[in-house]
């Protein structure tokens, strides 16, 4: 499995696969793996993207 988190940049908008309710979210850095999303109904929240495999959300 390749690692779709590695093409995360700022402004990408994901889903977090666990957590629907936190509704989508804007890539704000991603650094080392550590990945900084702000979610519109959770606010800012970083990410192990080792352990999560954030969801791409068509941007239409």
């Amino acid at each position: 499995m390749s690692d779709m988190n590695a093409i995360l940049e700022p402004g990408i908008l994901v889903r977090h696969p666990d957590c629907p309710a936190w509704g989508t979210g804007q890539v704000q850095s991603n650094i080392g793996g550590k990945i900084t999303v702000n979610f519109r109904e959770q606010g800012k929240v970083v990410i192990d993207g080792s352990q999560v495999m954030l969801l791409l959300v068509d941007a239409e």
